[in-house]
């Protein structure tokens, strides 16, 4: 009996004149299966040239606020990746750096021989990635496919909430350089996104069909057994890298395709998807939805280790496309199926409501606030003596005696157990910072310990650890 096939990448090429209306096209690439992959490439059309005037890096006079250090730890295909944030930099120091000897990308013969590179290596050198810029380098007169105003209906999230949520409904930049990933994770609120390649090294991606979403989340969740226990959407905090060698192992169905510069990706809804870059380059992306997403939106997984991570309300997304279901819905008794579960029938988890709201059904006070951001403020990391370590464990100590009565299971507020990491965990970081002559670092997605406001909108997960060293003469 023959194998069945797993759906496969798509790739269209449409005319301008279908280039036009970007809702429509969208509907036209999924009434041909498109989505079924979770991942779409698209080749614009010759006529459409987002930035006119090029991309001379000395007329791209921009700062790269937050660049963060990709230190990544694990063996044999499963590894974890942290974000350590460094200075601000300049775009052109940035590639400057990215084509240095020692970041630069080494010679090969062809992707599929740079990809077995890339997980040869991906432990070793630490490269730096320019993510989660509030900006975009489309025309703003341009009115055909601006990431920046797609015109779909997550608009309403403004129209009808007055909010603005960096790199969900407006654009983000990415500066890329070789080896700087993009970890498992699907987007937030299970949400389309896109992505266009301005210029320079292509991108690998590795995608998995919405319909076999579950199996990955199954697999990473046997295995990163403690990540899982402390919040069950831990892949939100896109830390966790998974070989392609590892899914099959596993018969998890995935595609992999290369974005060349001047082509965009398209993931879908609940379209699990990671991948990482060939070189010095820069992408813009941001999120949009359509009427087929919301019921994705209204089931999607949320991550409760932190209070700042993306919500959106679906209120009014269910009120205009649902209508007959909005009332049980408030209700908590909207039963159905998660569209890639069609055989698990269960109810649509309570809604979160704007503040503003008024119903005689519900009302959720830990609605939506004015500014969403991605993630958590960065917490700096400085080198501490033995004693500065005595002293603050001590007072950890203390502070974990008094609140372990109203912490049960070891469970925090934000409804995510504290943990620690490992001691192996802590000098791989230590000894990577020191390798980079870094006197302070910013250390991200490690250690839960408390939500402080992001002021600098960071997508990545946050978290925070404290290191020391010996005094030294």
């Amino acid at each position: 009996m023959a194998q069945q096939q797993h759906p496969r990448i798509m790739v269209f090429r449409p005319t301008y004149e279908e280039f036009q209306d970007f809702p429509k096209y969208i509907h036209y690439m999924e009434s041909k299966g498109a989505h079924k992959a979770g991942l779409v490439k698209v080749i614009p059309p010759h006529e459409w040239v987002p930035r006119k005037k090029g991309y001379d890096l000395d007329d791209i006079d921009m700062t790269i606020p937050a660049p963060i250090c990709q230190i990544v730890s694990g063996k044999q295909g499963l590894y974890t990746q942290f974000n350590v944030q460094r200075r601000p930099i300049s775009v052109k120091e940035f590639h400057r750096l990215a084509n240095s000897e020692r970041f630069a990308t080494p010679k090969y013969f062809d992707y599929e021989d740079l990809e077995r590179k890339f997980w040869k290596n991906v432990t070793y050198v630490s490269p730096m990635y320019g993510a989660d810029i509030m900006g975009t380098l489309t025309d703003p007169d341009e009115k055909c496919w601006n990431i920046n105003n797609l015109g779909t209906i997550l608009d309403y999230v403004c129209k009808d909430y007055g909010k603005t949520i960096a790199g969900v409904n407006t654009a983000y930049l990415y500066f890329g350089m070789w080896k700087t990933t993009f970890a498992w994770h699907t987007e937030d609120m299970d949400l389309y996104s896109i992505n266009y390649l301005h210029f320079g090294a292509p991108k690998t991606w590795y995608a998995i069909p919405p319909e076999h979403g579950r199996k990955l989340e199954k697999l990473a969740n046997s295995i990163f057994v403690e990540q899982y226990n402390e919040c069950n959407a831990y892949l939100r905090h896109k830390m966790t890298l998974i070989s392609p060698q590892v899914l099959k192992q596993n018969n998890i169905p995935f595609n992999k395709i290369t974005q060349e510069p001047g082509e965009i990706m398209i993931t879908f809804p609940y379209g699990y998807h990671a991948g990482f870059n060939h070189g010095f380059n820069c992408a813009e992306s941001t999120n949009f939805a359509s009427e087929r997403w919301v019921e994705y939106g209204k089931r999607a997984t949320k991550c409760l280790c932190r209070k700042d991570m993306v919500k959106i309300s679906m209120e009014t997304f269910v009120k205009r496309f649902q209508p007959d279901r909005y009332e049980k819905w408030l209700r908590g008794e909207d039963y159905g199926c998660h569209p890639e579960e069609p055989g698990k029938i269960y109810a649509a988890p309570k809604p979160v409501l704007p503040k503003n709201f008024k119903s005689k059904f519900v009302y959720d006070e830990n609605a939506c606030n004015d500014e969403q951001k991605r993630g958590c403020a960065p917490l700096q990391i400085t080198k501490g003596t033995k004693d500065d370590q005595k002293d603050e464990e001590k007072s950890s100590s203390s502070s974990s005696t008094s609140s372990s009565n109203s912490n049960s299971n070891s469970s925090t507020g934000t409804g995510c157990s504290s943990t620690t990491t490992s001691p192996c965990d802590l000098k791989l970081i230590w000894e990577k910072l020191g390798e980079q002559d870094i006197e302070a670092g910013v250390a991200t997605n490690l250690l839960p310990n408390g939500v402080v406001k992001n002021n600098k909108r960071m997508r990545f997960e946050t978290r925070t650890i404290s290191v020391g060293r010996e005094n030294e003469d």
